[in-house]
């Protein structure tokens, strides 16, 4: 033992106290905190500095700070070019909006509603469409039947086939049937001249003609003038209703509309059928509600029983107005 303050240090404490670094006035001390830890401050005997105090590791690092976030994605900036271009209006389409326009500002327009049951029409045209155009050879469509329907329709009802002229009303004995045809110019109208005379095969034919001049824009004005009612179908381009513009000076237009399976109420059960929504639109001015209603519905019940063709047992009704003594 060595001797030191009046007492004697063990040789574990002498060796550990050479060990570490002395102060200016020679006593031992922890030089990181100035001798006020755990060393000898010169009052006192010195006491040994416990084990884990000489052992202790570094304190660890601090902890790295977090990455920076990558900046956000710029948003996509637009296309470059135009975003908008300013072309002038064809003739022919200055000439549909003009007439339609005018329709609205000068007839006035209503339109009446009903539904056809396509279930025999339908079975009629599957049943014979192969002989149909290995004979005729032209496809057999829906459009025939509308056209000879409506040429039934407008004989018995002929004011939905008339037109106002100044203060007088137009009455027409013959059938001229515009339908609409979709172009790459436009909409047109085609006329089908003579449509009382033709038959199923006649009207096809004719269709056929007049929408491959509409496709190759090789219609000409005399083609699409003079028609007396109008047949459009946007069943086509999958409408279910709508209500068509007349065609002035025309005082009706006929829409077909697309054929949907639909539960419908026959002879009291609940069945499903092929039906379209098929709408009148009219001139109030000169066509009576009860004219509208009764052609539509003539329309209606021989689409939806096209063998009275075959029979010709429709029942031709002209109905007389005064105004037409």
């Amino acid at each position: 033992l060595r001797k030191e303050g009046g007492r004697a240090l063990p040789a574990a404490q002498r060796a550990e106290r050479a060990r570490l670094p002395a102060t200016d006035s020679g006593d031992w001390a922890d030089a990181d905190s100035g001798g006020a830890h755990w060393g000898w401050a010169g009052k006192g005997p010195p006491c040994a500095p416990p084990i884990y105090a000489c052992c202790a590791a570094a304190p660890p690092p601090p902890p790295k700070p977090p990455p920076a976030a990558a900046p956000a994605a710029p948003s996509k900036a637009p296309p470059s070019g135009e975003r908008e271009r300013r072309v002038p209006m064809t003739r022919m389409r200055q000439k549909i909006a003009e007439r339609l326009k005018g329709a609205q500002e000068t007839c006035a327009l209503l339109t009446t509603f009903n539904e056809v049951d396509m279930s025999v029409l339908m079975a009629l045209r599957a049943k014979h469409k192969e002989a149909f155009e290995k004979k005729h050879g032209v496809k057999l469509g829906f459009m025939s039947a509308f056209v000879r329907a409506s040429v039934l329709a407008l004989q018995e009802q002929p004011a939905v086939n008339a037109s106002i002229d100044g203060t007088d009303i137009v009455y027409r004995n013959f059938v001229d049937i515009s339908i609409a045809v979709s172009s790459p110019k436009g909409l047109v109208v085609p006329v089908l001249r003579g449509c009382e005379s033709m038959s199923f095969a006649d009207v096809e034919k004719e269709i056929q003609r007049l929408g491959k001049l509409a496709q190759t824009g090789q219609l000409a004005l005399e083609d699409m003038v003079g028609g007396t009612f109008t047949i459009t179908n946007g069943g086509v381009f999958g409408s279910l209703m709508s209500t068509p513009i007349v065609n002035p000076p025309q005082s009706a237009v006929l829409g077909m509309h697309g054929i949907v399976q639909r539960p419908v109420a026959v002879d009291g059960q609940v069945v499903i059928r092929p039906m379209m929504y098929i709408a009148l639109t009219y001139d109030h001015r000169l066509i009576d509600g009860r004219e509208a209603v009764t052609a539509l519905k003539r329309i209606k019940e021989v689409v939806e029983d096209p063998h009275r063709f075959l029979l010709d047992v429709w029942g031709l009704r002209v109905v007389a107005r005064q105004d037409q003594a």
